[in-house]
């Protein structure tokens, strides 16, 4: 059953990128429905060019990294007549080279697309690292005398990194009432009777 390429945005597909032993790599099942195919015809076509994918282009995983990505990515277990080996990750490089061994106008249009998620990702890092080096080098100059300005950039330095927010109190008058217990008796003095009038 052939599968048909589907022209992803860049940032859908930053999401089929996932961080295996340190590096951001694209599943071989992920590569091949964004090139329009089959997985096992990518595989079979990466197989017969193995010399063109040193480790660092791709990488077999081990049960245990494909059984984490199951429970944390939330992907579908391999179903009757599913997958008999475990898949292969590409990095930014093996996801070219594929599409170059594949040699397909699909491939190579979508690959084009594949790169531009690993590029974004990548300077989205680039930029976060530069940011925090900056709020590191105001938090030792500029703020190493003045607590007011200590206090206020240790409120603002979570938002500028996207950290999460403390959990806050609520706000406003609550009051917690205990229960009366005179109406706990009125009730069931009130049962009592329906049961003696029955």
């Amino acid at each position: 059953m052939k599968t048909k390429a589907v022209v992803l945005s860049t940032e859908r597909i930053e999401g089929l990128i996932r961080v295996i032993r340190g590096q951001r790599v694209i599943l071989d099942s992920d590569l091949a429905h964004l090139y329009g195919l089959p997985t096992h015809r990518l595989n079979e076509a990466v197989k017969r060019n193995r010399t063109r994918f040193p480790e660092d282009f791709m990488f077999q995983l081990t049960k245990q990294e494909y059984q984490s990505l199951i429970s944390q990515f939330a992907i579908s277990k391999p179903r009757r007549g599913g997958r008999r080996t475990m898949p292969y990750a590409f990095t930014e490089y093996g996801a070219i080279m594929a599409a170059n061994v594949l040699n397909s106008e699909k491939a190579i249009a979508m690959s084009i697309y594949v790169i531009r998620a690993f590029v974004r990702m990548r300077e989205a890092l680039v930029a976060n690292h530069l940011l925090e080096k900056r709020l590191e080098h105001i938090e030792k100059t500029l703020l190493s005398h003045d607590t007011a300005l200590r206090d206020l950039y240790q409120k603002i330095r979570p938002l500028l990194l996207g950290l999460p927010e403390p959990k806050r109190g609520k706000i406003g008058f609550h009051v917690k009432e205990r229960k009366v217990p005179y109406l706990a008796s009125a009730r069931r003095i009130l049962k009592r009777r329906k049961s003696a009038v029955s």
